[in-house]
């Protein structure tokens, strides 16, 4: 991991010079959650200005990071950075708890994050999200290997929304997976077995009966369900 990040830092430098104005690392490989073979590489790059020329220069460079098996670099300007708070809470919120400055200025640390805001698109995100997962699902049940897969690849992205209600309930922010399912049961009184059945199927990769498939779905989609009616109650 150390040395991509170096060689990211050294070919961010070399494609964008002074322009560059700070990188910085986010998500699990930042809080401690990282893992090699299931985690990416998040990295900010904030550069001085964003024109197709900054493209032009991207395209190998972001070429090179996605082969490494990352998602490309987030480009934003300085001036996105100051004023998109209010669009991107969520991530702003989890950069201001958890994040590397691999280069450059500390652009995260004085970002203010309204609750408004922040509440408005845990909701957005959980709901969509939950409609998404119905709608592939729905796809997939006459495939139950490839119904399971849709359920651990999801169970990551369902945690993280967990996460960001508790914090929006006034509780400490959990990063590992089995804390933060742990915390929605303890404190907030949610149901997550399902939860943590897919969670453990992601971790093994033993797969379940195919009679026990749709059963599956069904429960983790009353858990999911539970906590959208979480967020909606909480004050707007």
């Amino acid at each position: 991991m150390e040395e991509k990040l170096a060689t990211l830092i050294d070919r961010l430098k070399s494609a964008f010079g002074d322009r560059l104005v700070s990188a910085i690392l986010y998500g699990s490989a930042a809080a401690g959650d990282w893992h090699q073979r299931r985690s990416d590489l998040n990295v900010l790059c904030v550069l001085s200005r964003l024109s197709p020329e900054e493209l032009a220069k991207s395209e190998p460079l972001f070429r090179w990071w996605r082969e490494q098996g990352n998602p490309p670099p987030l480009l934003l300007t300085s001036e996105e950075i100051a004023t998109s708070s209010d669009c991107f809470p969520m991530e702003f919120h989890d950069m201001q708890e958890h994040r590397r400055l691999l280069f450059g200025a500390d652009v995260i640390r004085d970002v203010t994050v309204e609750d408004s805001f922040y509440r408005a698109q845990v909701e957005c995100e959980l709901r969509s999200k939950q409609i998404r997962l119905r709608q592939q699902a729905a796809e997939l049940l006459s495939k139950p290997e490839r119904l399971v897969k849709l359920l651990t690849d999801s169970v990551s992205t369902f945690c993280v929304l967990g996460r960001h209600a508790l914090i929006l309930s006034g509780n400490q922010p959990r990063w590992k997976k089995s804390e933060i399912l742990g915390a929605m049961k303890e404190t907030l009184g949610l149901p997550v077995r399902t939860f943590n059945e897919i969670l453990a199927i992601r971790e093994s990769g033993k797969q379940p009966s195919a009679a026990n498939c749709a059963p599956l779905l069904e429960s983790y989609l009353m858990e999911i369900d539970a906590l959208v009616r979480f967020v909606d109650a909480l004050a707007k």
